[in-house]
């Protein structure tokens, strides 16, 4: 089954990723968008975390409770409790994937600014409703480097956006009280590499990173011909990097999204590290049918477990013709464990 989904991202991937020349939306003003009852940012929000002690038993009660208590062992997975003003498994996270150069790469791009944070809102709203013993974050997730079909002038198949771009999309997370994540997809280059040229974005409070090992061509592939991999040292050196800003600027916990959705995506998972500066979420990507989606998460996330696990949702690609459509959030936290971090493509 998890075939089906392989061959439907290889033959659609192109369209995913390869930037337009076109398609940065800006809209106006979004006073009339957000209703924000709390006058808390999400900067304050963790400050205020950082400075109450760190209580173990609540953070062990809503691992339990995350997990919906599963008997098996494997969750909630063993590791050092996290630093304080940690934000999982206090809170969940609802994210907005793209890029503003292209409309074809996700949600965050494709429409005009101030209905995309409605729409964003809404999700956040559906959420918090489905489960009221989580607080709910929206979040834009944004492709800040991405995997290219031509070599570039340092042959490295990525391209890097510019940091206007990335000044953009914090600008605009901050006015709806949102984070902000950076993904990456490498090409012929490294995470350590990759991530090191974002150092002075991650040591910002509210931003976080995503590493996507799909385009992560180890044998000189062009990216999308083949779907690529991460092993551990590659996670560990963005864990170390991301550690190393804690640390350097004492912030609280970092927060890392690895996208997978097959097998051979992730290797050595057991050996990726748990430390108290990072939080792990091993994210399910992937379209198509509710059971397909369901196997893919079974196989590759619940078998090998990490820290936390995410759900990516297609907006298009799960609602196509004669496909059962989006996961519903009350569907979802039926999940073993309940994914934390829930993307919208």
């Amino acid at each position: 089954m998890n075939k089906i989904i392989t061959k439907i991202f290889l033959s659609l991937i192109f369209s995913f990723y390869f930037l337009c020349s076109s398609g940065c939306n800006d809209a106006g003003k979004v006073d009339s968008v957000v209703n924000n009852k709390s006058k808390d940012t999400q900067l304050a929000v963790l400050s205020k975390l950082s400075k109450e002690p760190f209580d173990t038993a609540l953070f062990n009660k809503k691992m339990k409770a995350l997990c919906n208590f599963d008997s098996s062992g494997k969750w909630p997975v063993k590791a050092p409790y996290p630093l304080a003003g940690a934000l999982l498994p206090y809170n969940r996270i609802i994210a907005f994937y793209g890029n503003l150069y292209s409309k074809k790469m996700g949600i965050l791009g494709e429409i005009p600014k101030d209905l995309m944070f409605q729409k964003l809102l809404k999700e956040v709203d559906f959420w918090q409703k489905a489960d009221t013993a989580v607080h709910v974050i929206p979040s834009l997730h944004y492709v800040a480097i991405t995997a290219q079909g031509a070599p570039g002038k340092d042959k490295k198949y990525r391209l890097r956006m510019p940091f206007s771009q990335i000044d953009t999309i914090i600008s605009w997370s901050k006015l709806i009280n949102a984070l902000t994540f950076l993904d990456i997809q490498v090409g012929h280059s490294s995470v350590k590499e990759e991530v090191a040229t974002l150092e002075k974005y991650l040591s910002m409070p509210t931003v976080h990173l995503g590493i996507d090992p799909e385009f992560s061509m180890k044998n000189g592939e062009v990216p999308g011909s083949k779907i690529g991999t991460f092993n551990s040292d590659d996670i560990n050196s963005a864990i170390d990097i991301l550690a190393n800003i804690v640390r350097k600027n004492n912030l609280s916990p970092k927060v890392l999204v690895i996208h997978r959705f097959t097998q051979g995506m992730v290797t050595d998972y057991e050996k990726i590290k748990k430390v108290p500066e990072v939080q792990v979420i091993m994210d399910m990507d992937g379209f198509g049918e509710k059971h397909l989606k369901r196997s893919t998460y079974l196989r590759y996330i619940y078998k090998e477990p990490v820290q936390f696990t995410g759900f990516k949702l297609f907006y298009k690609n799960d609602n196509k013709a004669k496909t059962s459509g989006m996961y519903t959030p009350q569907e979802l936290l039926m999940f073993t464990p309940q994914p934390i971090y829930i993307q919208y493509q």
